[in-house]
C-alpha cells in the first residue's frame, strides 16, 4: 500500500509539472542537495573532460530493472572494477547496484519511494543515476527529480552525433534535456527464412518487403501463409507498436482519454486476422505460448523488433531455436517504429555529479566505445557516425539473420521516428488498452464492452482522466 501511494505522489508531481509548464518546480519535488556541489568544483579540460577539484560522494547508487545496464558499465566504462554481483568500483567511488524486475510496477515503485525521500536520504544512500523507459519517461522527465544535462556540463555539441528521438523522448515541456541513452531502438519485421523460401520462392530481404510493403499487402500476405499451414505472427500484439507509433494525436488529450484512428485500425485489422486463423493467439508479449514461434518446429512466420529483441530475446543461445540455427532475416515492413530503448538519468540531489557526467559521456557520445558496444554486444547504438561506418562494414554479420547485416535499415528507421505525438500516460494506456481488446479477440466481449473496460481500467491508474 505504501508504495502504491507515493507512486500516486509520484505521478500527482508529474501532472503539476506538466501543468505549470513555465519552469515552475512541483511542491513534492526533492530540492537539489547543494552541499556536495558546494564542496566541488569542476573545470574542463581541453576534450571536455571533467576535473574534479574537490570531494564527491564516496558511493555511487545506481537503480535499474535488469542487468543490461550494469553489463554495459562493466564491460566498456574505463576503469570499472566488478567486486560481486551488486558492487563495483570506480577508482574510490564504490558502486552499488539497486535492481529491481519491471514486473507489476515493482522497478517504478521502487524508484518513487527512494526519489521522494532522497533531500533527506544520507549521503551514501542518495540515489546517482537511474534509468527510464521511452514508455514512462515523461513521468520523470517532467519533474525536478532529473537534472538537466546542462546543469551537469554537458552541452549540445557533445550530443550533436546522437539520433535526434533518442533526445525528444528525455526533453521536459520546457525544452530542457534531462538524460541520455547509448542505444536506438528503430524496429524490422524480422521472419523465417524457410517459411518464405516454402512459401514464396525466396527469402531475399528485397523481395520479402514487397509482400508486407504495407497493411493491405500484408494481410494478404497472410492469407498465403495461412493457406500453406502457416501463421504470420504469434500474437495479435506483435503488431502494436508498429500502429501505435504510427498514430496522429496523443492518448489524453485536455484532460479527456483518446483513442487514436491508428489504434482502432489496429483492433480491426487484428480481429479480422485473427478470425481468420492467420495468427496463432491473443497471448500476451513474453507468454510461454508466444514464444513457442521463436522454435524450428513452430509455424509462426515473423516477430516485429528491434536491433534488442532479435540478439536478446529469440532464444538464439538455446539449441533448437531459429535464432541459433541462424533462420530468421529482416525487412523494413509495412510501417517504421521503434521499441524500447534505456536512458540514464541523474538523479537530483546526487553528490557525485562529475561521475554522472562521465558516464553518461562515455557511454552515450564516446565513438571508440559505441562502436565496441555495437562489435560485443549487436546493439545499435545511439552515434550515427558509428552506426553509419558498421552499416557499410562488410565485414559486419548477424549470426541470428543469417548472416545479413541489418544496420543500413536501422539507420533509416531512426532518422524517420516521429515522437511529436508521445504522451506521459502512454504506458499505462497502451498496457490497458492491449488488456481490454483480449476480450474482444477472444469473443469474451463485444468491442464496446471491452472499451469501456480499457476507460475503466486507465482511470482507476489515473483519477484526473475522464472520456
Amino acid at each position: 500500500m505504501k508504495k502504491r501511494v507515493l507512486s500516486a505522489l509520484l505521478s500527482t508531481v508529474m501532472v503539476m509539472g506538466l501543468l505549470a509548464g513555465c519552469g515552475s518546480s512541483a511542491a513534492d519535488a526533492p530540492a537539489a542537495d547543494t552541499s556536495a556541489k558546494a564542496e566541488t568544483t569542476e573545470a574542463a579540460s581541453d576534450d571536455g573532460a571533467v576535473v574534479a577539484a574537490g570531494a564527491e560522494g564516496s558511493v555511487f547508487n545506481i537503480y535499474c530493472w535488469n542487468e543490461e545496464f550494469k553489463s554495459r558499465l562493466t564491460d566498456h566504462y574505463p576503469g570499472y572494477e566488478e567486486v560481486d554481483g551488486t558492487t563495483g568500483k570506480i577508482g574510490d567511488v564504490t558502486v552499488k547496484w539497486n535492481i529491481t524486475p519491471s514486473k507489476d510496477n515493482a522497478y517504478q515503485n521502487n524508484l518513487d519511494e527512494h526519489l521522494l525521500t532522497q533531500a533527506d536520504a544520507a549521503a551514501d544512500d542518495k540515489i546517482d543515476l537511474f534509468l527510464i523507459e521511452a514508455d514512462y519517461a515523461l513521468k520523470y522527465v517532467d519533474t525536478e527529480f532529473t537534472m538537466s544535462l546542462a546543469d551537469l556540463g554537458i552541452t549540445d555539441d557533445q550530443l550533436v552525433n546522437q539520433y535526434q528521438y533518442t533526445k525528444d523522448v528525455v526533453t521536459d515541456s520546457n525544452g530542457n534535456l534531462k538524460g541520455a541513452s547509448w542505444q536506438g531502438c528503430p524496429g524490422v519485421l524480422i521472419y523465417r527464412r524457410d517459411i518464405a523460401k516454402e512459401v514464396f520462392g525466396t527469402d531475399d530481404p528485397a523481395e520479402i518487403q514487397k509482400k508486407v510493403a504495407d497493411w493491405d499487402t500484408y494481410k494478404a500476405t497472410a492469407q498465403e501463409l495461412k493457406d500453406a499451414g502457416y501463421y504470420m505472427t504469434s500474437s495479435v500484439n506483435d503488431t502494436y507498436r508498429t500502429y501505435s507509433n504510427n498514430v496522429t494525436s496523443k492518448w489524453v488529450v485536455d484532460g479527456k482519454i483518446n483513442i487514436d484512428d491508428n489504434i482502432m485500425k489496429w483492433v480491426e485489422d487484428s480481429k479480422t486476422m485473427y478470425d481468420a486463423g492467420q495468427i496463432a493467439n491473443t497471448t500476451e508479449l513474453w507468454s510461454d505460448d508466444w514464444s513457442k514461434g521463436f522454435f524450428q518446429d513452430a509455424k509462426v512466420f515473423c516477430y516485429f523488433g528491434p536491433a534488442w529483441f532479435i540478439d536478446f530475446s529469440m532464444a538464439a543461445d538455446t539449441e533448437g531455436s531459429v535464432a541459433n540455427a541462424g533462420g530468421w532475416a529482416a525487412t523494413e515492413g509495412p510501417q517504421g517504429f521503434f521499441w524500447g530503448g534505456t536512458w540514464i538519468c541523474g538523479a537530483t540531489g546526487t553528490d557525485n555529479p562529475s561521475l554522472v557526467k562521465d558516464i553518461m559521456l562515455k557511454l552515450t557520445t564516446d565513438e571508440t566505445i559505441m562502436t565496441d558496444i555495437v562489435k560485443a554486444d549487436n546493439d545499435f547504438v545511439n552515434n550515427k557516425p558509428a552506426m553509419e561506418a558498421m552499416a557499410a562494414d562488410a565485414n559486419y554479420k548477424s549470426a541470428v539473420l543469417g548472416g545479413q547485416n541489418p544496420l543500413p535499415m536501422f539507420c533509416t528507421g531512426a532518422e524517420s521516428v516521429d515522437l511529436s505525438n508521445q504522451g506521459a500516460y502512454d504506458q499505462g494506456c497502451n498496457e490497458s488498452f492491449q488488456n481490454a481488446m483480449k476480450n474482444y479477440f477472444d469473443g469474451n466481449a463485444t468491442l464496446d464492452e471491452s472499451l469501456e473496460i480499457f476507460y475503466s481500467s486507465v482511470e482507476e491508474k489515473y483519477p484526473e482522466l475522464s472520456h
